[in-house]
């Protein structure tokens, strides 16, 4: 396993770079979705995906797990968004449907399972640990910035605690498997 303790210092870089890529693809697409801007986030968000795809060594795999988590995305946040437990504020292309610039952090997010989050591979209590309380804490920001509405406050931080303590584990275990950032064996 390979761990930036251990890591050589060009991995290190890597991985220093795709959290920070997160982090400024994550301010991006809320910050733009709170002040209108969504298409701005998405854009930057989807340019920070492609450059991970473009460096990985294996991109078919790298683009397999962006698909399975846009996806689950897809899926889980139009749940949320139907059943009326959350709002976002832009965006919205079609009624019920999760709009572009939060599709664009899953993919954003899934570029870090084989990168700076390599790490939590294996270990799955950890994952659902992280997961239940990074998930609502990311969503709880994005409603203090004014691009998510709690509808239901209680019930959308219980759910998206209960998701993303599986989608965390289960994005893992999917990273595992389309690993594009490590030669074959």
């Amino acid at each position: 396993m390979n761990t930036t303790a251990t890591a050589d210092p060009v991995t290190r870089a890597r991985d220093i770079a795709n959290f920070v890529g997160f982090q400024l693809g994550w301010f991006a697409c809320v910050g733009g979705a709170a002040r209108g801007m969504h298409e701005l986030g998405a854009a930057i968000a989807a340019l920070i995906v492609a450059v991970n795809v473009a460096t990985a060594v294996r991109p078919v795999r790298e683009l397999k797990l962006i698909g399975c988590a846009l996806v689950i995305g897809i899926i889980w946040d139009s749940s949320l968004l139907a059943s009326g437990t959350l709002t976002f504020t832009s965006g919205l292309l079609m009624p019920h449907i999760a709009p572009p610039w939060i599709l664009a952090l899953w993919a954003l997010f899934a570029s870090t399972l084989n990168v700076s989050l390599r790490w939590l591979r294996g270990r799955i209590v950890v994952a659902v640990v992280l997961g239940a309380v990074a998930g609502p804490l990311s969503y709880g920001a994005g409603v203090r910035m004014g691009a998510v509405e709690f509808t239901q406050p209680v019930v959308a931080l219980v759910a998206l605690a209960v998701g993303w303590a599986v989608f965390t584990p289960l994005l893992m275990v999917l990273s595992a498997r389309y690993d594009g950032m490590q030669e074959a064996r």
